[in-house]
């Protein structure tokens, strides 16, 4: 298996989850926002399914200016909206990454704004944090939101109080938990 066939298998993994928060998304409160410094649930959701599509650019770039990029967030606020783009999405982000050779992946890329730079290192290493593990951080934030919102927080690796018996998330298909 090669590293893009790995993380591919993550990613989809964690698509599975991120789509049953998704179909509890609320469309009448798109707008809500837990404090005023927060994003509004229709923006932080729409974050957490752009996210994976930023891969993209770490796969085919060297380097990502946001000074030159024309980085745009997406205004999607229905539930139907971030189901299609994120189900859009996850596919590309999956066949890319199996396009990819190790040596690709762990090639240097480098995130910057104009001169001062973010991130040097590997795409690998790239993926992994600000895909991946920022997807997650972010919908662990949509959960409260949910919990605020009283809308049933689904589990995401296993049982949550409002989902005691979540479907499998992927795995080997065993059921087992989520």
């Amino acid at each position: 298996m090669t590293i893009g066939e790995g993380i591919a298998k993550e990613i989809e993994i964690e698509a599975k989850t991120t789509t049953r928060f998704l179909e509890r998304f609320d469309d009448a409160r798109a707008d809500f926002k837990p404090h005023d410094r927060s994003m509004s649930a229709a923006r932080l959701a729409g974050h957490i399914v752009e996210s994976p599509e930023w891969a993209l650019s770490i796969l085919s770039e060297e380097v990502f200016d946001f000074a030159t990029s024309g980085y745009k967030p997406p205004a999607w606020n229905t539930k139907a909206e971030l189901l299609e783009n994120h189900d859009r999405i996850t596919a590309a982000f999956t066949a890319k990454l199996r396009e990819n050779s190790d040596e690709t992946l762990l090639a240097d890329w480098e995130m910057r704004t104009g001169e001062k730079v973010f991130f040097k290192g590997p795409r690998v290493v790239a993926i992994r944090g600000f895909i991946i593990s920022h997807l997650i951080h972010h919908r662990g934030q949509l959960s409260v939101y949910y919990r605020l919102l009283g809308i049933p927080v689904p589990g995401a690796y296993g049982p949550s109080a409002d989902d005691p018996n979540p479907t499998a998330s992927g795995g080997d298909g065993d059921g087992q938990g989520s």
